[in-house]
């Protein structure tokens, strides 16, 4: 008589992860953490185990290493020789090159972030923010990377804070809102429901801009303040006006003053008075290490690390063509504009923004964490989705290893990358990944 055979158990697409530390709030939490493939989603363990009984398809054992949500840029221009502001003659090849993108930025820890456009002529703004809208809808973790929606960084900018933008594309706004539809396209800045922007940089001071503030948080839009000579009456106005955000704190704006804080200033305690987000380059080039920690310790619960990257992240040292017809000269992180030492932009990744500002500051794992997780996660309105390891958020996941050198170094280095609840990268295996 034949055995008995048992059928195999369905696949519930469950996986526990134990063995970890969990970056939860300002501390390192040793408990499993249980995600699912087929939602995407952070599960309840006790729900899903002790009242549905739940098998995991895999438990995986961390042995000791972090888990961590996945890491947010909120300024992003580019990287592996792809750039959001370069429009070719097939906006199908913009396509591919988006999706290649979106494949190898999720290996550097980076699982959601704003594809940036600096200043640009309207044309560009009309033919690339349809492709850069929020891209998560499908909840495919083979896509990669997930835009959040675009920041447009320009042209609505201070002349003489332009840095590398080209004075030749900046623009006022005398008509209001209304010039900013007809730079970015009126399709792309619906007055009701989800457009492709979700944030807009740009200088208060400049004619016409004040009066667009609050029209564009109307529409869901964050507005930052950046690339100006506004004062501190004009910055704290901005924010009375909506504005939340400041674009690369330092870099291309008044410096701090004894007498005129600049827009510095709106960063200190002030009795009924809004403290906005504010993004730091902390990539070694930007700003000074002191600096850095300067900005952190103003206001640590606005801090948050960007890398302000073009598309020569992932290229060997050399020469490039820029935006606008520039050219730019790579060597390690720091991109220059050919023939000068004006700054371009950057090139080096979010995961080296963060060890070079855990290694600066000696904040806490959690605290640096925060950085590039819930606090870009709250200045989008995403906290309960994006930034966090609480269940019902989405199963943006990486598991890191904290190493420090004999001199002080100290590195988090991504050993994994869990995308809606899957694993698509896996540093100990080449072969394995998108």
């Amino acid at each position: 008589m034949p055995m008995a055979v048992s059928p195999e158990r369905p696949r519930t697409g469950v996986t526990r992860l134990t063995g970890g530390r969990l970056v939860k709030g300002n501390q390192l939490v040793e408990e499993d953490l249980w995600i699912s493939s087929v939602t995407g989603k952070i599960l309840r363990s006790q729900h899903v185990f002790y009242e549905h009984h739940v098998v995991p398809d895999e438990v995986v054992d961390l042995k000791g290493r972090i888990l961590a949500p996945g890491f947010i840029d909120v300024q992003f221009n580019g990287a592996f020789g792809f750039d959001f502001s370069a429009v070719p003659q097939a906006m199908t090849e913009y396509q591919k090159g988006l999706k290649r993108l979106n494949r190898y930025l999720v290996r550097t820890g980076v699982t959601s972030y704003l594809p940036t456009l600096p200043s640009q002529r309207a044309g560009v703004y009309h033919k690339t923010l349809p492709y850069l809208g929020p891209s998560g809808g499908a909840r495919n973790p083979l896509e990669g990377s997930e835009s959040l929606g675009a920041h447009c960084e320009g042209p609505f900018i201070s002349p003489s804070k332009q840095g590398i933008h080209s004075l030749e594309v900046l623009q006022e706004a005398p008509n209001g809102f209304s010039d900013m539809e007809a730079c970015y396209g009126a399709d792309n800045l619906p007055s009701e429901g989800q457009g492709p922007i979700s944030m807009i940089t740009a200088a208060p001071e400049v004619n016409g801009i004040k009066n667009c503030i609050s029209e564009a948080t109307r529409r869901g839009i964050r507005f930052a303040i950046g690339h100006t000579e506004a004062t501190y009456e004009q910055a704290s106005e901005a924010i009375e006006q909506g504005a939340t955000m400041i674009t690369h704190l330092f870099n291309a704006m008044r410096p701090l003053h004894h007498r005129d804080p600049g827009i510095f200033g709106v960063l200190g305690k002030a009795e009924g008075k809004e403290r906005p987000y504010y993004g730091v380059i902390s990539d070694g080039i930007h700003l000074h290490p002191t600096t850095v920690k300067i900005a952190w310790a103003a206001h640590p619960d606005g801090f948050i690390l960007v890398t302000d990257a073009m598309k020569t992240v992932g290229l060997p040292d050399g020469a490039y063509d820029g935006m606008n017809g520039d050219r730019w000269v790579k060597k390690g992180p720091l991109l220059t504009r050919e023939g000068s030492d004006t700054i371009a932009g950057s090139s080096a990744t979010l995961i080296e923004c963060v060890s070079n500002f855990w290694t600066w500051s000696h904040a806490t794992i959690p605290e640096v964490i925060r950085a590039v997780t819930a606090t870009p996660a709250e200045m989008l309105g995403l906290k309960d989705t994006k930034g966090t390891l609480d269940p019902d958020a989405d199963a943006d996941l990486l598991v890191l290893d904290a190493q420090e050198d004999a001199d002080g170094r100290r590195t988090l280095k991504v050993e994994q990358v869990w995308k809606f609840g899957m694993l698509v990268h896996d540093a100990s295996d080449d072969k394995f990944g998108l």
